[in-house]
């Protein structure tokens, strides 16, 4: 990677350690950064702990052990992590834990609204919003009456309004109708913010990022994938790679 901006670190993780109480280690020694202009993919077996390396990095889980820097900050107690929070962009895997507002628009404007934009701000990049993403009309609309497919939209919406510094997926293609997934690549194709997608789902992945990235046996392993390309992933959750 080349020096400069691109070499910046956003998000560092260093010797990640956890366990849930009465269980096996989930992750041993995990090692993981984000740098700017990263577009990182994250595959693994059921249970490897993809949801809870996410977790444990947005503060909501904390690590048994180990070092986690966002933007440069140490960071250990949930007071640290509120203020990064606001510069990432979390998109759930079930968009019914996202959506919680009586409108479209209450929900795209609350994240705005937390950031300390006016009532009138908050409006207007809301809808600004809902129109990059082709939901305009959607505002007045009532979130559980939505398709999974709508819901999963408005979800991105309620982070993109924001203007988030990273963006992070967790399994962002659940349950979407195959229009609904073709909509969701076309857009973060058109979206140049570093992120984080973890996905079961390899083309995907080929389309939104620009490599992929192996969680297994507690730790991140490095991946071989090239974008647009056809991979291989052994049922195991081993590293994608091809066949050439």
């Amino acid at each position: 990677m080349s020096t400069g901006m691109a070499d910046k670190k956003l998000i560092e993780l260093t010797n990640i350690h956890y366990a849930y109480p009465e269980g096996d280690p989930v992750l041993r020694g995990l090692d993981f950064s984000l740098h700017a202009g990263d577009k990182l993919g994250i595959m693994g077996p059921n249970g490897a702990g993809k949801t809870t390396f996410l977790h444990i990095l947005m503060g909501l889980i904390k690590p048994d052990k180990g070092t986690i820097r966002l933007f440069g900050d140490t960071l250990s107690d949930s007071k640290d992590f509120m203020a990064a929070r606001l510069k990432i962009g979390f998109l759930f895997q079930h968009s019914d834990d996202q959506l919680f507002c009586p409108t479209v628009l209450d929900d795209v404007a609350f994240g705005p609204l937390n950031q300390g934009l006016s009532r009138e701000e908050a409006k207007q990049i809301s809808l600004e919003t809902l129109d990059r993403l082709g939901l305009a009309g959607f505002e007045s609309r009532v979130p559980y009456r939505l398709s999974g497919g709508e819901k999963k939209l408005v979800a991105l919406a309620t982070i993109l309004a924001m203007t988030p510094k990273v963006l992070i997926l967790d399994e962002p293609t659940t349950g979407l109708s195959p229009e609904a997934r073709h909509r969701l690549v076309h857009i973060l194709d058109h979206l140049e913010i570093p992120r984080i997608v973890v996905s079961h789902d390899t083309d995907f992945l080929a389309h939104t990022t620009d490599s992929i990235l192996a969680l297994r046996d507690g730790r991140i392993k490095e991946g071989t994938l090239k974008p647009h390309t056809h991979m291989h992933v052994h049922i195991e959750g081993d590293i994608p790679h091809d066949h050439n």
